[in-house]
């Protein structure tokens, strides 16, 4: 399915609407001390890129149901962004990630600093402690740009039940995720359900499900973008999948085969598995998750994964995933405009270059 180029709210609402929270916060936090700017430049850093893709789904939601185009919609989805960055904060942390974006990831962004300025103790500790509380401090602002976003407070009450419980499901599918990279022992089934609650259902689905909440959508309209949303949040978690390993640096802003030195249990490494013959297996179980892993090391990975079958599969479950999304999509009861754009950000999400 392709379609013309439909506009979204000022990127997707989320530029425009994450400065509009920081700028009140900067003269509170510095009349705590000076010493806060950094946090507020390492949070500006981050959020100066992104695809903005939550927020858009949340704003479409809303138009989906008959929302109109307003402040107060665009500023709620906005928040989504904040709660976007606590996640890929704490993510960074756990996943020991040097990069975001192109650019170092927050914690390392604080161990630089403690090492320039020579301070006494340990610079690790120092740059996963600062990070994890500008990733609770995003959290808090989130939730406070979706209580202050100038909608009704029923309008917010309908949403709030959507987005805790977004909020619940995001937190539950990292400790998945976390526990099948300990446990070594995923399997397509289990490696999906990680993609279902810390990707699908927080990327796409509960984005439109708070949007359609907020303009106060019939329940068969809630349904029909779950048709949608849920499996092209899985698309397109599996399109991330495949980047991780076979994306460019340029493009994903992380280096070449970063999944793989982290250890990921992802469905394509599942795949891979599945089809591997016992050496296959025994050189991928080695090298996966291994810090040190070199630009030799990944293409013996990447080699692996294309000899098994392990990515023309995943890349069959990606479009199989895509047309189910776009199916459901042709008979949903929703607006004109929300259809044309949603078919138009199915296409954003699931064809990113490698």
């Amino acid at each position: 399915m392709r379609s013309r180029h439909v506009d979204h709210p000022d990127p997707q609402g989320g530029r425009r609407g994450a400065a509009g929270l920081r700028r009140p916060r900067r003269p509170a936090l510095r009349a705590i001390s000076e010493d806060l700017a950094p946090l507020l430049s390492a949070l500006d850093a981050l959020l100066g890129g992104g695809k903005r893709l939550r927020p858009a789904f949340c704003y479409w939601g809303w138009r989906a149901a008959g929302g109109e185009d307003g402040p107060g919609i665009v500023a709620a989805a906005a928040s989504l962004e904040l709660l976007q960055a606590s996640a890929l904060v704490h993510d960074d942390v756990m996943d020991s990630s040097d990069t975001r974006r192109g650019q170092p990831s927050v914690h390392r962004r604080f161990e630089a600093l403690h090492r320039a300025q020579g301070w006494p103790g340990d610079a690790e500790s120092f740059g996963g402690g600062a990070a994890i509380l500008l990733g609770d401090l995003c959290l808090a602002w989130s939730g406070e740009m979706f209580e202050t976003s100038g909608l009704d407070g029923a309008s917010r009450l309908r949403g709030r039940e959507v987005y805790d419980l977004m909020r619940t499901e995001v937190m539950c599918g990292q400790y998945l995720d976390m526990l099948e990279g300990t446990r070594r022992q995923a399997n397509v089934a289990t490696a999906l359900r990680v993609v279902e609650y810390k990707s699908a259902k927080y990327t796409i689905e509960r984005p439109l499900h708070l949007g359609a909440a907020l303009a106060g959508a019939r329940p068969d309209v809630a349904a029909a973008l779950s048709g949608y949303g849920l499996p092209l949040g899985i698309a397109f978690q599996l399109r991330d999948d495949v980047l991780g390993v076979f994306g460019d640096p340029a493009e994903t802003g992380k280096p070449a085969g970063d999944d793989l030195r982290e250890g990921k249990r992802t469905v394509l490494v599942a795949l891979t598995l599945e089809r591997a013959s016992a050496a296959q297996a025994a050189a991928l179980e080695r090298r996966l998750g291994d810090p040190a892993l070199d630009r030799p090391g990944v293409d013996e990975l990447r080699a692996v994964i294309e000899e098994t079958g392990g990515l023309a599969a995943c890349e069959a479950m990606i479009e199989r995933y895509l047309r189910e999304a776009e199916k459901a999509l042709e008979t949903a009861p929703i607006t004109a405009a929300a259809r044309e754009a949603l078919a138009e950000l199915a296409v954003a999400a699931t064809t990113r270059s490698t």
